[in-house]
């Protein structure tokens, strides 16, 4: 079987006040990955406008791919004839790749990435966004589905994904789950934990089953993924009964994610409830959140890593990240402003343009518009999280938190403008 000891976790620094925020190292064999970390998201095995290198460049330390679109094209065994994913995308550190229970369950749906972060005032176990066809559908078994790209049939199970993801090769996998929306009622939350916790158990035997099978390939490290929506019973239940889940050979869960429909002003408390349950020695990741309010609450929660898609799709519609808040380069008080976006920003991009020539890019539709500010914002999102790291190391991270979530919350329209 391949090398477990390849994949660790230490603990570094906690912060004070009984809270689970803490930094910490995870070693995986293309490399270490220091915590709190933003792992940025490459879907198809690409961050979308920027090179891999671009991507090491700007200081991400992992990355992330999505086994659903990879297994649609170009297929899961191309990834691996080629060496993993890693090597197919030439990126050289650390990879993550979810289970693709996040697509399935959105196709079901219809909702796409909308899907959480809101209240919502009904209950349907049949729910689905106005004007979109069905494309999934979830039993006991697993999920069939139609391909978003031609209609075509397929269909998951938790032997399929871990099947998948081990064929991607990616350093860090998900357990294949299944995701439910704040429309959803407790009973069905309920069965859906059920249905979770079954399949991760078929996840880990899968995934001891295949270690072993393809000992020849570096270890992957499986994580569980933790649901139970905006109930407290269910994410401490998830908890405890994932942490006791072992593999026929007596494999366990090498980290936990924190998934599911949450509400945006519960995030740090459900963080907290899985913390309080889950074991210190094991790292938790939260899946899908970027936004500065949202990684700060994970983080100070104890979340040790996160990844997002945000930077770059917003990048792409010239909206653009600075410590004031947020603004758009495509309006056009900036067609003469020869300054860079911040001049307090390290990235290639504030090094070497101006507002006024990435205005430009955008109104001329030029493609060069989605590269350079994607390398911004996820330059911004990478070092945002460095400096928290930083912070907590260095005991004042309350202190930093007040200071930058002020002036990130008023909102400011572009560095050296007025508030509105």
């Amino acid at each position: 079987m391949a090398d477990c000891s390849e994949f660790a976790f230490a603990v570094g620094t906690r912060l004070d006040g009984g809270r689970h925020g803490r930094t910490g190292v995870i070693s995986t064999p293309h490399g270490e990955i220091a915590t709190p970390a933003f792992i940025p998201v490459g879907t198809k095995a690409s961050v979308k406008a920027v090179l891999p290198e671009a991507m090491k460049e700007l200081g991400a330390q992992a990355l992330l791919a999505n086994a659903y679109h990879l297994y649609l094209q170009p297929g899961a065994d191309i990834v691996d004839e080629a060496g993993g994913l890693g090597k197919f995308m030439n990126w050289p550190g650390p990879t993550f790749t979810d289970s693709g229970g996040f697509q399935v369950m959105s196709l079901g749906v219809g909702f796409k990435k909308v899907l959480a972060m809101e209240a919502v005032d009904i209950r349907s176990d049949q729910v689905i966004a106005a004007g979109k066809e069905r494309l999934a559908t979830v039993d006991d078994d697993g999920v069939t589905f139609r391909s978003h790209l031609d209609g075509s049939k397929h269909r998951f199970t938790p032997e399929v994904s871990m099947g998948i993801q081990h064929e991607l090769g990616a350093d860090i996998m998900f357990a294949f789950d299944e995701l439910t929306t704040l429309m959803n009622t407790r009973g069905y939350q309920e069965k859906s934990l059920q249905r979770t916790h079954e399949w991760a158990q078929r996840c880990i035997d899968e995934h001891e089953r295949l270690t072993d099978k393809r000992a020849h390939r570096p270890y992957q490290a499986l994580f569980a993924v933790i649901q139970g929506a905006q109930y407290e019973d269910l994410r401490r239940k998830a908890c405890r009964e994932l942490e006791t889940i072992r593999g026929s050979g007596g494999t366990e869960f090498d980290g936990y994610g924190i998934g599911g429909a949450l509400e945006k002003h519960n995030l740090g408390t459900i963080v907290g409830w899985c913390c309080d349950e889950l074991p210190e020695h094991k790292p938790r990741h939260m899946l899908g959140i970027s936004e500065p309010e949202d990684m700060f609450t994970a983080i100070e929660n104890g979340a040790d890593t996160f990844d997002c898609v945000n930077p770059s799709r917003v990048a792409r519609n010239a909206a653009i990240y600075v410590d004031e808040g947020r603004f758009n380069i495509n309006t056009s008080r900036f067609r003469r402003d020869f300054t860079p976006i911040d001049e307090n920003c390290d990235c290639y991009t504030c090094a070497h343009y101006t507002r006024a020539y990435l205005h430009h890019l955008f109104k001329a539709k030029e493609m060069l518009s989605a590269t350079l500010c994607t390398i911004h914002n996820e330059r911004f999102t990478v070092r945002l999280v460095d400096r928290i790291r930083a912070s907590i190391e260095g005991g004042y991270f309350d202190a930093f938190k007040a200071e930058f979530l002020g002036q990130w919350q008023g909102r400011i329209k572009a560095p050296g403008s007025t508030s509105s």
